[in-house]
């Protein structure tokens, strides 16, 4: 857990209050339980067969849409089942490579956070967008680019409210969709062109880091299009391409929306003059994240651990398997300390909250623009 900034590179210039007993005090607690059941913070089997199961699905529904499937009431169930294996790829074996949390071993790491290349993102623009700007700014506008979805969204008291925001907690919904074909045919390119994420600059990829790049982006139009159109029209290629990409889309932002555009969750703003955070950094990762449906296990399965947002973004590089018994550390720890720590109990509360929060986002008044 880091005092400082590891996104310093990007030039963001934000600064945490100085860390107090709460973030020592947690992370002794959390290493005397890895010492104490013997278990080791990367590489759980649990992990592995997770991993096979995933990619095995992905593979099974990929061969039948692209090879066996004939009708449209035979391709649209397997289509879903696409997305929601892919979804899975990004939440179980991509998040953990790319925050060094799969594996003890780097290259391991490496192979897990490129998955996210198969499915048509940029392991190299992930790193600097999520791992780097998001983690270390949660819900800090301006810094943090996971709360920027541009004009067509209101996330955050601290952007500019346009009048149609009025209705986003009504049409925001459909539109996740199509974040995921935006991801994959145009943000990743234009981030790497502009060499910037939002209002944050970042180095354009060299060398292996573009061989990368340019590779993962053609492993992916070939298995998206480049396949399909051997064996089906490009009308059919589009509708069904349209179809996997929503469910991704939909999966992905409704999960990672649920941890911090939501009631609960705090979005402080730096001293103007300082750039002085109020709180130390992980003081910071809790009031800003959410957790939700802790104790359902199928949806920490299936979820990679995100409904455990809060575990996540105090120890990122432990593999999400652990964040269930983590949780209860973390909780004690907080409520020792004084630490506002939030949950919603089910997944359905979540997006209540979340709806709610779009609606309050969209209205005019002291936080926005008329």
């Amino acid at each position: 857990m880091p005092n400082k900034s590891p996104a310093a590179a990007s030039g963001a210039g934000v600064n945490f209050a100085p860390s107090l007993g709460f973030q020592v005090e947690l992370k002794r607690r959390v290493d005397a339980y890895f010492r104490a059941c013997g278990a080791q913070q990367q590489d759980g089997r649990e992990l592995y067969l997770k991993t096979i199961a995933t990619i095995a699905l992905f593979g099974a529904c990929y061969s039948l849409l692209v090879f066996s499937a004939r009708t449209w009431w035979e391709a649209a169930p397997l289509a879903v089942v696409l997305g929601l294996a892919a979804s899975s790829i990004g939440f179980n074996i991509q998040h953990d490579g790319s925050h060094q949390a799969y594996s003890r071993h780097r290259w391991i790491n490496k192979l897990a956070s490129m998955s996210l290349d198969m499915i048509g993102g940029s392991s190299y623009i992930w790193r600097w967008k999520h791992v780097l700007l998001h983690h270390t700014y949660p819900n800090i506008s301006g810094h943090d680019a996971d709360i920027d979805i541009g004009i067509i969204g209101r996330l955050t008291p601290h952007q500019k409210r346009y009048p149609f925001h009025r209705w986003q907690h009504f049409y925001l919904w459909p539109l996740y969709g199509f974040m995921a074909v935006r991801w994959q045919l145009y943000g990743d390119f234009r981030d790497i062109i502009s060499g910037s994420i939002g209002e944050q600059k970042i180095p354009r990829p060299k060398g292996w880091d573009m061989v990368g790049v340019i590779a993962g982006k053609l492993a992916f139009l070939v298995l998206a299009f480049g396949v399909p159109l051997l064996f089906h029209s490009l009308g059919v290629v589009l509708a069904f391409y349209g179809l996997t990409v929503a469910v991704v889309g939909i999966a992905l932002s409704i999960i990672f929306q649920l941890a911090h555009c939501v009631e609960e969750a705090e979005f402080p703003m730096p001293d103007p003059d300082t750039q002085r955070m109020e709180n130390a950094w992980a003081i910071h990762q809790v009031e800003t994240t959410v957790d939700f449906a802790r104790r359902n296990k199928l949806a920490a399965w299936l979820l990679g651990g995100l409904n455990f947002q809060v575990e996540h973004h105090l120890f990122p590089r432990i593999s999400h398997i652990h964040y269930p018994a983590l949780s209860r550390v973390v909780e004690e720890t907080c409520r020792e300390f004084g630490v506002k720590y939030q949950e919603h109990k089910s997944f359905w509360a979540g997006i209540v909250s979340h709806f709610r929060w779009l609606r309050e986002m969209g209205r005019a008044g002291p936080d926005g623009t008329s």
